[in-house]
């Protein structure tokens, strides 16, 4: 992979990382405002308690790509960012538009879904 490629990547790669930080430090912000609500009856509890399933869901997603998305930094560091970890063959440059944080190409990805991983 070429350097101007490898920039382009690590600058979609830091863009989310921050973007997702950003929307992790909302979550919890709104969580902290939840708490601190009176809820008056139970239909304004099933619904802030909804509400607050629906965020944890969503954070815990986030918090996955945003460890996700550090890995694939740290494989930029490497030296070694569009390289599949299970076969060591590159990752095509298709898939990475897609999914910059991808660290398997497209054939093992699916030997891992199969697999459960």
């Amino acid at each position: 992979m070429h350097a101007n490629e490898i920039e382009y990547f690590e600058d979609i790669l830091r863009s989310r990382q921050e973007q997702i930080v950003k929307n992790i430090t909302n979550v919890e912000s709104e969580l902290d405002q939840l708490q601190e609500m009176e809820l008056n009856d139970e239909g304004d509890f099933a619904a802030a308690n909804n509400d607050h399933i629906v965020e944890n869901a969503i954070g815990n997603q986030q918090d996955l790509e945003l460890h996700e998305i550090e890995a694939a930094l740290a494989r930029i560091k490497d030296g070694v960012y569009g390289i599949c970890d299970m076969c060591e063959e590159p990752i095509g440059i298709h898939r990475l538009k897609v999914k910059p944080h991808a660290k398997y190409c497209i054939d093992c990805r699916e030997i891992v879904e199969k697999n459960g991983e």
